[in-house]
């Protein structure tokens, strides 16, 4: 009966960081009734921001909201938020993720979750002291519904006895060399995985829950671009790394077997625009998509015989229902809504409905801390170098 239904759970959220990725939340809650049947609702109801113009786009298109500041702590002092997504650079993660799960809010964070392991280490503290927070780091290409096909196939074990993962993100915005300099070029403030803080945890996502775990790494990383213009009209150095390959040596965890794992990382890579991929080989059964052809997943079953490549044309067949039809396009904003879904739905006490339905969680971002340490490792000394916990 409709009327003994218990009333939808609002979450109100304060958000630290009003770019890119601030905004795409705030499009994703202005969004929410596009989800068939969510067990929670969220609600901002604070933002925190340094610059005019990301604060101007919240007044703006959220006329209602209660908290407006440039000061982090005066968000996180507010009792009216009981959850904060923190989208900030790199160098200040430990010191807000830390203040807000001592402030006793949930926390959705941006990768990489720390600048560097030292970082991760002091909010995975600060998280085991508050086991009652939920602590997850944001990554939305998992819910694109391809993926979440090859996420159903490792888990019913199609594949067999994995032979080779590769995954990657290709991005293009620094192929131009007068493209002025930001946060992320600077060491001071990205730290020195550069490319690999930035969208290393969106190719690790998958291999991770899949429990591929990386036993060592041999790493190439590029600068390519060594300076960049500044807003002064000068030029500046750019110390940190555009470009990085790693060949791992990673192990199902299922089965123990060893198989190589190609992880490549770029923001210059010619010929692309915002392309992830991922590859599994296996004995019984392989698997390919690339965003490039967001549509089409590629598959393979062996069973002797020839081998025959065959297409799946997905469509809007989500992890979390929504009004969409199920023939219909899905995009890079419907996985962000989706990871949000995931998030709140957690909060909510739901468990995922399956494996790879949940958003990255700590302990997958401090594996992929361990690996870009020891991938950096590898690079200076241009050797294999271990990864802490790999085996």
């Amino acid at each position: 009966m409709a009327g003994d239904r218990q009333p939808m759970r609002t979450v109100n959220f304060g958000v630290v960081g009003c770019g890119l990725m601030g905004r795409e939340f705030a499009s994703a809650v202005a969004r929410w009734c596009h989800l068939a049947d969510p067990p929670a609702w969220p609600r901002i109801v604070a933002v925190c921001g340094r610059g005019d113009q990301g604060l101007d786009w919240f007044r703006k298109r959220w006329p209602g909201l209660g908290q407006i500041t440039r000061e982090y702590r005066e968000l996180m002092a507010n009792p009216e938020v009981e959850a904060v997504y923190m989208a900030l650079p790199h160098h200040l993660h430990a010191e807000v993720c830390c203040a807000a799960l001592e402030a006793g809010k949930h926390l959705m964070a941006e990768k990489p979750l720390g600048m560097d392991l030292r970082a991760y280490e002091a909010i995975r503290a600060c998280a085991v002291r508050h086991p009652d927070r939920l602590v997850r780091c944001a990554s939305q290409w998992v819910f694109i519904p391809a993926v979440q096909r090859i996420g159903l196939a490792i888990e019913r074990g199609a594949f067999g006895r994995i032979i080779e993962v590769n995954a990657g993100f290709l991005h293009s915005s620094d192929l131009d060399p007068e493209k002025p300099i930001n946060w992320k070029r600077r060491v001071e403030l990205n730290g020195e995985y550069g490319v690999m803080g930035d969208l290393g945890m969106h190719s690790c996502a998958v291999p991770f829950r899949a429990g591929w775990i990386p036993r060592n790494v041999r790493a190439v990383l590029c600068d390519i671009v060594t300076e960049r213009p500044d807003v002064a009209g000068g030029r500046v150095p750019c110390r940190t790394w555009d470009n990085a390959t790693l060949l791992c040596e990673a192990a199902d965890g299922a089965g123990g077997q060893s198989f190589p794992m190609t992880l490549k990382f770029q923001r210059i890579a010619p010929g692309q625009k915002n392309t992830w991929y991922l590859e599994v080989l296996g004995t019984r059964a392989s698997a390919r998509y690339s965003t490039r052809e967001p549509k089409r997943l590629e598959w393979m079953e062996y069973t002797g015989g020839e081998q025959i490549w065959g297409c799946i044309e997905t469509g809007h067949e989500t992890a979390y229902p929504t009004i969409t039809g199920v023939n219909f396009e899905f995009g890079f904003s419907d996985a962000v809504l989706q990871m949000w879904a995931a998030f709140l739905s957690e909060l909510a006490g739901v468990v995922p409905v399956r494996r790879f339905a949940g958003c990255a969680t700590l302990e997958e971002a401090g594996l992929s801390h361990r690996l870009f340490t020891a991938a950096l490792e590898s690079h200076w000394r241009r050797s294999v170098a271990p990864v802490a916990g790999g085996d």
